[in-house]
């Protein structure tokens, strides 16, 4: 789950099957009390067709929690971030940073600072479709140094610098499931 309206269908469908959970945050669902096997293998194959899967074990559960932890931060333009990424979230997850890094790039294919980049540049695109603020506010909301480093890194991710991006007219973004 990326967003709240993820997190209010899987509340709406786990209702449907007759669960009220205790707490439902970005990736992560708490019950009080456990699904039996048949219902939790149905009720997996419905979330699918919304996108969403039940992951069970604790190296995917750990890997989503840094999805989760990293989107939220981006969503809130680092506003939880105090010291540097990996301080963070080895604080938050409980886990040495270089096992959140090994076991992230061996399951995602990709670094945690890629993905952590890649979700910034998704926020950064997001300002500049909204056309509301300017490059330099843009900059200093999401904690780059200065504009040159922002243009630099969204070039490097996007191919096009974001002074370009903002005249074209055709939806360049991802939904942030897809980054």
């Amino acid at each position: 789950m990326v967003c709240n309206r993820c997190i209010m269908v899987v509340a709406d469908e786990l209702k449907k099957f007759g669960y009220t959970p205790l707490n439902i945050t970005l990736g992560e669902v708490e019950l009080g009390t456990d699904l039996a096997l048949g219902e939790k293998e149905i009720f997996n194959q419905h979330l699918k067709s919304f996108g969403f899967e039940i992951i069970d074990d604790k190296k995917s559960r750990l890997i989503e929690q840094i999805k989760s932890s990293i989107i939220a931060i981006v969503q809130q333009q680092n506003s939880g971030l105090k010291s540097n990424l990996s301080d963070y979230l080895s604080g938050k997850l409980h886990h040495d940073y270089s096992y959140l890094s090994n076991l992230f790039s061996e399951i995602e294919g990709t670094t945690i600072e890629k993905y952590f980049i890649a979700q910034k540049i998704e926020k950064v695109k997001e300002l500049l479709v909204y056309n509301e603020l300017t490059l330099s506010e843009i900059a200093d909301q999401m904690n780059y140094s200065s504009v040159a480093y922002l243009s630099n890194q969204f070039k490097k991710v996007t191919g096009l610098t974001p002074t370009y991006f903002k005249t074209i007219k055709e939806n360049k973004r991802k939904p942030l499931d897809e980054v």
